[in-house]
């Protein structure tokens, strides 16, 4: 008989409860949680899909070995020899930073993900990191730590509350939102329109977003900072500043004014495409809206002053008095928040640049290295340390990720070792000498840790496995924990011992903190308290019972645990967003500063930016509902329709161009060439085109059968990875000039400056 199980959704940042349909082993329907307490039933088709990817034929069930050049399967006891063969010697040899690790995407969507890989370096104190955050949303983290001296505390809207919503380049209509984690995002702006609210859009495309508002706004790519600071000028020349409740809290109003002077609307506006008029409607109804939120994302971020961008944001937040308040921008409260009783104060703020890459001596920001940078740490011979000769990629494919793919393919093809956990064999794990798979997520535990610290209201949710671990399976838990091992010099120790561990070291801290529950406590007999059917769950009910709702060890007997929230499978309401300054600042004056110095340095590049006018098509990305970057394209379901790979032009540029609607195109960027069919639409300004990301599964050595059927093309590869945000190192993949013309014609085609 048929039977049910709830699982949370792993597949996009909304976080959606599902309801399992299960038969035997094998899920054979999924629906929308009705009694879920934070998405009340919404679904998409990416989650209405689990069972299709859950069984997808082409995930790997065992781990495989390089053997004479070919990869074959093996047990998972030989290929954890194997790594820990492949790795010590590197690190031994040639020192820690010769090994990289680089994360992907989908770490953030597991518990295996959340809670192994910072343990994996500080085993291996490698300062050789690289991660997808770096083509996606470091920006945001940078300017969130300049501002708050913490680079996770991030604002989101209120969307429940607020009456007006300044959304800049993002699509929550197709991603679900980013950065910002709502469940039925799209309803949430249809509730704010019905209930008298205003709704802007600010995208040189017309997307499902942007159709759905009050206003759009087709800016030009890449000038968001500028229209930001246009208008935050505006709210200074205007009288129209109102910090309200925020006032004690802020440094650095006057200089702020002083250094954003320049900025004025007219001076912005031919480098923007928008009328000075428009500007200060737009600044004037922020201003004067009872509640309002500005939200920004990865249309703002992946452009040459994404950090400038970002911090705009929350300065325009900030300066109208709608950051930390309902209805504006506030910061949640994630159940498993590290340190929610650190008292108030003063902080050691945020560092940037504390290392740099090797090659072009890029600065690290978070602990990151450009992900940009990796082929060319692995490819390049300076004086100045060794190449990069060994990988750990964890749920990673820089292969279509980063720019350049084409050189970051024959770069991994050169390592001494590289290791990969992943259930594909794709693009990036193709070229791993040690392939280990992580089971199906029906098969998996799951917790949001990082999307709770972004979510639009404070909840905790938990499901675990919603069936047994398939025979000759491993737990993608007992995976990271047993490379942990392999990659430190304990190849054979109890997995079990790296939970242990962490327990005992947190443990350890906790009561040393004069402010922590526990504080005095003997750390031994807390640990024995701890429940949990392994050592996951034990660290997941050592976070709750630490954190801002948790029982404190029996300080709050009402407190959370994870024995409480096992007893409520569909989660805990912990109510909405609430003001919470000045508490999670951690600045070294323990305020919001407004103009942080690496900020203000950076400002005359954006000067600069105000005599620019590009000439030729520009390019920009774009997200499909039913695809998340490269993960989904194997499964049926999930393509076809809309979400297929097409260049997206104007008629007007296509006429000029003679490219006809569904024909082939030629289009060329600093890094190379592609060719897809060409999809004709006055949805897309005049003098920029689009291409999705995630797409070229052309490789051979892969194992996606359908995702090769209709492969796509790779629209990083138009990228030379030259081109980033000198902040935070974030690359460029918006607004980046190409050439576009029929495939057919018989000219050379070049990059236009």
């Amino acid at each position: 008989m048929p039977r049910t199980a709830l699982r949370i959704c792993p597949l996009c940042e909304a976080t959606c409860g599902l309801t399992l349909t299960i038969e035997g082993t094998r899920v054979t329907a999924a629906r929308g949680d009705r009694d879920d307490v934070f998405s009340k039933g919404f679904i998409c088709p990416k989650g209405a899909s689990f069972g299709a990817l859950d069984a997808d034929p082409d995930r790997l069930r065992t781990p495989l070995v390089r053997e004479n050049g070919e990869l074959r399967e093996a047990s998972w006891e030989e290929a954890f020899d194997v790594v820990a063969r492949g790795l010590r010697p590197v690190v031994e040899r040639y020192g820690a930073d010769a090994l990289g690790v680089v994360l992907g995407n989908p770490n953030v969507h597991t518990m295996a993900g959340a809670l192994y890989p910072t343990v994996l370096l500080g085993a291996v104190r490698t300062r050789s990191l690289f991660t997808a955050s770096t083509v996606d949303q470091m920006p945001k983290h940078v300017s969130s730590g300049l501002l708050f001296g913490d680079a996770n505390a991030i604002p989101v809207p209120d969307l429940d509350h607020t009456d007006h919503l300044l959304l800049i380049g993002a699509n929550p209509l197709e991603s679900n939102g980013s950065l910002c984690t709502a469940p039925d995002f799209p309803g949430k702006l249809k509730a704010l329109r019905a209930r008298g609210g205003s709704l802007t859009v600010v995208d040189p495309r017309r997307t499902r977003t942007a159709k759905l508002a009050d206003r759009h706004l087709a800016i030009r790519p890449g000038a968001d900072a500028l229209l930001l600071a246009a208008m935050t000028t505006v709210l200074f020349e205007e009288g129209l500043v109102d910090l309200g409740d925020l006032a004690p809290h802020v440094d650095g109003l006057p200089e702020l004014r002083e250094a954003l002077r320049d900025f004025t609307p007219e001076a912005v506006a031919g480098a923007c495409d928008v009328d000075p008029d428009t500007i200060r409607t737009l600044a004037r109804e922020l201003a004067a809206a009872p509640t309002a939120a500005v939200y920004a994302r990865i249309g703002s971020c992946t452009v040459p002053h994404g950090t400038l961008a970002s911090w705009l944001v929350d300065v325009l937040n900030t300066l109208t008095g709608n950051l930390d308040r309902p209805g504006g921008a506030l910061f949640p409260q994630a159940a498993t928040d590290r340190t929610p009783r650190r008292p108030a104060g003063p902080g050691r703020g945020f560092a940037l640049g504390r290392w740099h890459s090797r090659v072009r001596r890029l600065p690290e920001a978070k602990g990151e290295l450009p992900l940009s940078a990796l082929a060319e740490e692995i490819d390049t011979a300076t004086p100045d340390g060794e190449p990069l000769r060994a990988l750990i990629v964890i749920a990673a494919n820089p292969v279509l990720s980063a720019p350049d793919g084409d050189r970051l393919d024959k770069a991994l093809g050169s390592l001494d070792f590289m290791v990969s956990v992943d259930p594909y064999l794709n693009e990036t794990s193709r070229h791993a000498h040690v392939v280990l798979p992580p089971p199906p997520p029906a098969q998996s535990p799951h917790h949001d840790f990082a999307f709770n610290t972004l979510a639009v209201r404070n909840q905790v949710r938990y499901t675990r496995p919603a069936v047994p671990l398939e025979p000759g399976r491993m737990a993608e838990t007992e995976i990271l924990a047993r490379l942990i091992l392999a990659a430190s010099g304990m190849h054979g120790a109890d997995p079990a011992a790296v939970d242990s561990m962490v327990i005992d070291q947190t443990l350890g801290k906790a009561v040393q903190e004069p402010h922590s529950p526990v504080h005095g406590h003997d750390p031994r007999e807390l640990a024995a308290q701890l429940t949990g059917a392994d050592g996951p769950e034990r660290r997941l009910d050592l976070m709750l019972r630490l954190g801002p709702y948790g029982d404190g060890f029996g300080a709050r007997p009402d407190g959370l645990t994870l024995a409480r929230l096992l007893e409520n499978p569909h989660g805990i309401d912990l109510g909405p967003l609430r003001p919470r300054l000045p508490q999670p600042l951690k600045t070294p004056s323990g305020k919001v500063e407004l103009l942080p110095a690496p900020i203000a340095s950076d400002l005359p590049r954006l000067r600069e930016a105000l005599r620019e006018r590009p000439t030729g098509l520009v390019l920009v990305g774009r997200r499909h509902l039913r695809s998340n970057n490269s993960w989904l394209h194997n499964v049926p379901a999930l393509t076809g329709g809309t979400n297929r790979c097409t260049l997206h032009l104007h008629p007007e540029d296509a006429e000029r161009l003679g490219v006809r609607d569904g024909e082939p195109v030629r289009i060329k960027g600093a890094g190379g060439e592609v060719t897809a069919p060409a999809e004709v639409t006055d949805a897309i300004r005049p003098g920029v085109v689009s291409l999705p990301h995630g797409w070229g599964h052309h490789r051979p050595g892969t194992r996606l059968a359908h995702a090769g059927r209709e492969p796509g093309v790779n629209v990083n590869q138009l990228l030379d990875g030259t081109l980033l945000d000198p902040l935070s190192g974030n690359a460029v993949l918006n607004g980046i000039p190409v050439r576009v013309g029929p495939a057919s014609a018989p000219a050379a085609l070049a990059p236009e400056n």
